[in-house]
């Protein structure tokens, strides 16, 4: 089994989201950043307004568009404590 990821994912007032994931893509005010396991400690602001790309196992792909607020990386896994964050409007593939 390869190594995962765990992610999640809060809004303000919520839990978004939760779980373990291959790879988490974010864009902060230095640039994007993509976060697999075991990725050195890190805290960093997002950028406003931006999305957040969590990939799952199986090649499945959860967007978040995200209002402000950081993401925080360290040995349990990655947060995203964002102002607000909501599921984004499915592309065309």
């Amino acid at each position: 089994m390869a190594n995962q990821l765990h992610v999640q994912v809060v809004a303000v007032e919520e839990k978004i989201w939760s779980g373990d994931a291959e790879m988490l893509v974010a864009r902060t005010t230095e640039g994007e950043i993509g976060v697999l396991p075991h990725h050195a400690p890190l805290l960093g602001l997002l950028k406003e307004p931006s999305q957040v790309r969590v990939k799952l196992a199986g090649g499945e792909q959860l967007t978040y568009d995200v209002t402000g607020g950081f993401l925080s990386v360290d040995a349990d896994g990655v947060t995203v404590l964002a102002e607000s964050a909501s599921p984004a409007e499915p592309e065309s593939r």
